[in-house]
């Protein structure tokens, strides 16, 4: 075989395997300096952000996947136990900008945070199905010693009257956007709940005053995170500052 039909075989064989270099998606080196705190939700773990951090850092994020016991402590807690750790690893990789991808009670313990103290470097912020205003399941069901087991006292302060953590938080002043869901997969909770709803918040309480920007899809909250529009969207977000709109969002 000589060289010229050589080299003709082998560039078709790797352009029909998708190994080809020129064809392999680059992340882009302008975000080098960029860091991406994941908050994951009540009584789940930094595992259940894992799809999300893999296509961040696919992007050129730097990410940082932080694990904190969600069952165990109030929020006020909880916040300092897990954000002030996730901010040192992105300043100790020099990062310029420093984003935050929360998931349902993440979002809150960001609120709760920056209610006390200020980040510098925050830019931009999305929130996953975030109890804004609360959730009426907590409303109904707090009380009962099922409830306080399976999701502690952060679960109990969720609630949706005035005097609830997320109502006494106030209104937001970072660059926020908002996902929220309007699929359920748990029926019986989603009776407490106005419609629409993703099972364990309604849309209209994942809302806050002061964001940017709002798209609902039809996914449920056990899921969000893992949604491959979702992470579209968060992508979108994080580098332009607004979701992808269609025609009927």
């Amino acid at each position: 075989m000589n060289a010229p039909v050589f080299i003709l075989i082998t560039a078709v064989f790797f352009a029909l395997s998708g190994c080809s270099s020129s064809l392999a998606p680059k992340p882009d080196p302008r975000l080098t300096k960029e860091c991406v705190i994941l908050l994951h939700g009540l009584a789940r773990t930094s595992e259940s952000m894992v799809p999300l951090a893999t296509q961040l850092q696919a992007q050129g994020y730097r990410v940082v996947n932080i694990n904190y016991p969600s069952r165990e402590f109030p929020i006020a807690t909880l916040a300092q136990k897990a954000i002030p750790p996730a901010l040192a690893q992105c300043r100790a990789g020099a990062a310029q900008k420093i984003h935050f991808v929360t998931h349902s009670l993440g979002g809150i313990l960001l609120r709760q945070y920056l209610h006390t103290h200020t980040i510098p470097e925050l830019t931009r912020v999305v929130m996953l199905a975030p109890p804004n205003k609360g959730s009426e399941i907590v409303d109904h069901l707090k009380d009962l010693p099922p409830f306080a087991w399976l999701n502690g006292p952060a679960g109990g302060e969720l609630g949706t009257d005035a005097s609830a953590l997320p109502r006494r938080l106030g209104a937001v002043d970072f660059d926020l956007g908002v996902i929220a869901g309007t699929t359920s997969i748990n029926l019986l909770l989603s009776l407490y709940l106005p419609n629409p709803d993703d099972g364990k918040v309604s849309v209209e309480s994942t809302k806050i005053d002061g964001m940017r920007d709002f798209i609902a899809l039809p996914v449920s909250h056990p899921f969000i995170m893992k949604d491959k529009t979702t992470i579209a969207q968060v992508i979108h977000f994080l580098t332009q500052g607004k979701f992808l709109h269609t025609p009927d969002r």
